[in-house]
């Protein structure tokens, strides 16, 4: 196997922009690997062969007049609910299985005019509504360092890829934790910026007040690379946010002196095991000996934050998806009346994890009950944003854990609440709309019988700090290099 599959986006990025390879070259080895290899992964759920040599052979053409792309020749993975033009973009439903965009993405936009190149659009959960990427209507996707485990989700697709070096940059979204998640799962770097950081026109929405689009990578370096390229005002979303936008890549630091660390007093670590807890107590013990003092913080409506969310979230759902009715998109089950079709429609377009969020957010959002749960969800939402300012006016940055257990096996959550656990430690960082990043800390085995799975460290700052966060996260992963000591079961090199 060509080792260009296996390469950092910064170093595919530096050999193309040097002609020491091609664009092309970097784009052939990679799509002869995702042929060979992901039919035991099913990252993908369509492959780009055409539309990614005509990326690679415009890439080429702009190297060789000049140009300098920070990601000339990366190759790309895309999450199947950002539309990109002439692509089948089917969010994971059946009810969308077969519609093509009409448009793109602008954050995929941005990142093929850095010069990345899109192998293909990925599996996740069904409109991004799970934890495993178990709930997709169209595939199974493979933890590639465990067959038998999940991938995590919702972007379970994009992470599979880029762990079995499908890809050197996958695209997420990060609703409650669905970048977050699968990265601690799949060993890599996951990265939620700033809610309004990365435009959200084109992506397929879940719950808008919440989604937002970051990248997974094998290094912070690279993660950086992505989002600098993405990042930025964009007049075609409402909720984008209108500030220069610093630069991370080229501000990475090798230490941590000078900064505080909060970890948080309401998320203690001895009631997940024993292993998990050492495993984040070596991590906070690493942080304090790149130079951090460590702090204690208090989050106390943290505790709120599964509740809040799993009636915000759904609550937006439900009206975001009433728009696939059978008319406008997708698939139309035609009927007697109108009435019958829309019901005949949703009922065989829609998964039950689909079905039963669209049912809570309506129920939340019903004559009656709007005010006893929809506003109050609301208000406890205003709480955790202010107990994070608390806690920030005291450290620069919070730890704790990206996920209460390693990858699990397919099927063992089969009751949505234990799944919907899964995001505790994630989801008050998106109710605050706050940057995180998840980084490989450690490895856990599941059980007695099982290999060692890997572990996220999440690492937090205030709004618009991405420049700190990432440049923290760089120096904990040059320092622990975790990443590196286990490869994937399926997708190393030879």
């Amino acid at each position: 196997m060509d080792e260009t599959v296996s390469a950092t986006a910064a170093s595919i990025a530096d050999a193309v922009n040097a002609k020491a390879r091609s664009a092309r070259e970097v784009t052939d080895a990679m799509l002869a690997h995702v042929d060979a290899v992901d039919d035991r992964v099913g990252a993908y759920l369509t492959r780009l062969h055409d539309l990614a040599r005509a990326q690679a052979d415009r890439v080429d053409a702009r190297v060789a007049a000049g140009e300098k792309l920070p990601l000339a020749g990366v190759p790309l993975a895309v999450k199947d609910n950002m539309c990109l033009t002439g692509t089948r973009t089917t969010c994971g439903s059946k009810i969308l299985e077969h519609w093509v965009a009409p448009y793109t993405n602008t954050a995929v936009a941005r990142m093929l005019d850095a010069g990345a190149i899109p192998i293909g659009k990925t599996n996740l959960d069904e409109f991004a509504m799970g934890s495993s990427c178990e709930n997709s209507a169209l595939g199974v996707t493979r933890n590639p360092y465990d067959p038998g485990c999940v991938p995590g989700g919702s972007s379970g697709g994009s992470a599979a890829a880029v762990a079995a070096n499908e890809a050197a940059i996958g695209l997420g979204s990060d609703t409650g934790g669905s970048i977050r998640e699968p990265a601690a799962f799949c060993n890599l770097v996951g990265f939620k910026p700033t809610y309004g950081r990365i435009s959200r026109y084109g992506l397929i929405a879940f719950a808008s007040s919440l989604d937002q689009i970051g990248p997974f990578a094998r290094t912070v370096e690279d993660a950086a690379l992505a989002y600098d390229a993405m990042a930025g005002h964009d007049p075609m979303d409402s909720t984008s946010i209108d500030r220069a936008v610093e630069s991370t890549a080229d501000h990475l630091r090798t230490d941590l002196r000078g900064l505080k660390v909060g970890l948080v007093r309401e998320f203690d670590t001895e009631g997940l095991g024993g292993e998990i807890d050492a495993v984040y107590k070596k991590a906070y013990a690493d942080l304090e000996a790149l130079g951090a003092e460590i702090v204690e913080v208090g989050l106390p409506s943290a505790k709120y934050g599964l509740a809040t969310y799993y009636l915000i979230a759904p609550a937006e759902c439900s009206s975001n998806l009433a728009r696939f009715d059978g008319v406008r998109y997708g698939l139309r089950v035609d009927a007697a009346d109108v009435g019958a079709m829309y019901e005949a429609t949703r009922a065989a377009g829609f998964g039950p994890e689909v079905k039963r969020r669209i049912l809570i957010g309506t129920y939340a959002l019903s004559s009656g009950y709007y005010d006893a749960y929809y506003v109050r969800a609301q208000k406890a939402r205003t709480l955790i944003a202010q107990d994070f300012r608390t806690a920030f006016a005291s450290c620069d940055l919070i730890a704790c854990p990206a996920a209460s257990s390693p990858a699990f096996p397919f099927d063992s959550k089969s009751d949505p609440y234990s799944m919907y656990l899964m995001d505790y430690y994630t989801i008050p960082m998106s109710l605050a709309g706050l940057p995180a990043v998840s980084v490989p800390c450690g490895w856990v085995k599941a059980s007695a019988d099982s290999s060692p799975m890997p572990m996220g460290l999440q690492l937090t700052s205030p709004i618009f700090s991405e420049r700190l966060l990432l440049g923290a996260a760089h120096a904990y992963e040059r320092a622990t290099n975790h990443a590196a000591l286990r490869g994937p079961a399926v997708g190393a090199p030879a």
